[in-house]
């Protein structure tokens, strides 16, 4: 089994907020695998998808962002995953530009608390994840990240959005480097 983790804040006043874009990425892969999320037993919500013959669990947490590795743990133990290759984290990145995704198979959390969490509680950072630019144009990063996409942003959002659902179909069906190798770049210079 697969297990795709989107990081984001529960509730509905951080809904459609940018450090929600992970929740969103993950709604787009359950709407195009007729998938519908629920609660889980523990921190998470999760919806099951088979993508080609894989069967593939899509989770958020529940935790707020700073806290899901607590939520990852959870589902790690409750499913027994063992095989942390077939792990794929999707979270908000504001060092990359809007419409950027860049999917990496390891490295550092760079700073994103939720990426921190997770690798702290599965002590690896043999962790597969991808990363969808938010844009940088900031003073304080933890307000612009708990802000909405601007008009022209949201007009493109539908794009980014199934670009990154498109990415997360392909590293289940294709593996990480033929995915890195087609997804990895900026969809609006195209």
């Amino acid at each position: 089994m697969f297990v795709v983790v989107g990081l984001g804040n529960p509730g509905e006043k951080y809904e459609n907020t940018r450090h929600n874009i992970g929740f969103s990425v993950l709604c787009r892969v359950a709407e195009q695998f007729n998938g519908g999320f629920k609660k889980g037993k523990g921190s998470f919500a999760f919806a099951k998808v088979g993508i080609g013959s894989q069967p593939v669990l899509l989770v958020k947490p529940l935790t707020y962002m700073n806290l899901s590795g607590q939520a990852v743990q959870q589902v790690i133990n409750f499913y027994k995953i063992e095989d942390t290759s077939r792990i794929l984290i999707v979270f908000d990145d504001f060092h990359l530009p809007f419409g950027t995704i860049r999917l990496r198979p390891s490295g550092s959390a760079a700073g994103q608390k939720g990426l921190t969490s997770i690798l702290k509680h599965l002590q690896t950072d043999q962790i597969a994840r991808l990363r969808i630019g938010i844009g940088n144009e900031f003073r304080n990063a933890a307000s612009y990240v708990l802000s909405s996409f601007n008009s022209s942003e949201k007009k493109l959002l539908p794009d980014v959005l199934s670009w990154s659902a498109d990415a997360v179909e392909s590293f289940i069906l294709n593996g990480i480097d033929n995915t890195m190798n087609k997804y990895n770049r900026n969809i609006l210079d195209s």
